[in-house]
């Protein structure tokens, strides 16, 4: 069902992704290129690419770049974006990120990004990317994150989940650091980022109607004067204008 959720919501909203401030910009995706540091050789595969983001940035500075994604709609977007952007080293494939279709060993690097709070199964993800990585393999993970704390991580998921069916769950930073181990890789490094999301273009992007917002809206103001702190709401006349979340670059290697 969850698969069949994401295609319809992003079907639907496929062309809103390439403008999409959160998206086309921001720290994580100047810091990836930072972190990655590519030498121009790298085989890259980029799961559940969206509109092509990570593409445009990296594609450039490596080898190749096979992009992959359960949308098809998605999928035709970031590809004629990425080709307008005069890109033609990159690939487009529909898949699933908990079964990728490659053999062992195919690539250099995995990345993931603003994407994995839609997995199913996030662990069978991370399996997944670390059998296609070869001995020096890297994985890049970079999307939204719950707080520790339960209460806030109830809060956020909830929030997420009113505002897309399709949402599954933002993990913990910590719950992230336990996957990866399991799927026998060490934790490299661990970046996060203040996230400030515009209410409106955040709502609007997938579709909600006026109804729909109001009771988002509501929801969000009715919190604990502890929540609406640790999200930092901002609201005007009673209309929640921002809110704040927390992303994280996570970057793992194979163990040698």
């Amino acid at each position: 069902m969850a698969k069949k959720d994401v295609q319809q919501a992003f079907g639907k909203s496929a062309q809103a992704y390439v403008t999409s401030p959160l998206h086309a910009k921001g720290e994580d995706l100047l810091a990836l290129k930072t972190v990655l540091q590519p030498t121009g050789t790298e085989r890259l595969l980029d799961v559940a690419t969206g509109a092509g983001h990570v593409v445009k940035t990296i594609a450039p500075h490596v080898a190749s770049v096979t992009a992959i994604d359960i949308t098809p709609e998605m999928l035709s977007v970031a590809e004629t974006f990425v080709k307008d952007e005069g890109i033609t080293n990159a690939t487009f494939l529909e898949g699933p990120a908990e079964a990728l279709p490659f053999e062992d060993a195919s690539f250099d690097v995995v990345i993931t990004r603003i994407a994995a709070h839609h997995f199913e199964r996030p662990l069978a993800f991370v399996n997944e990317a670390a059998r296609v990585l070869n001995d020096r393999g890297r994985l890049f993970i970079l999307d939204n994150v719950a707080p520790e704390d339960g209460e806030m991580d109830r809060f956020y998921n909830e929030v997420e989940k009113q505002r897309d069916q399709s949402h599954v769950r933002a993990w913990k930073k910590s719950e992230w650091i336990q996957m990866v181990e399991k799927a026998g890789l060490n934790l490299a490094s661990l970046l996060t980022f203040s996230k400030t999301f515009q209410f409106s273009n955040w709502t609007e992007r997938m579709h909600l109607g006026a109804n729909e917002k109001k009771e988002l809206n509501d929801y969000m103001l009715r919190q604990k004067p502890e929540v609406i702190s640790q999200f930092s709401i901002e609201t005007i006349s009673g209309q929640v204008q921002n809110f704040r979340g927390q992303s994280i670059l996570l970057e793992a290697r194979k163990r040698v």
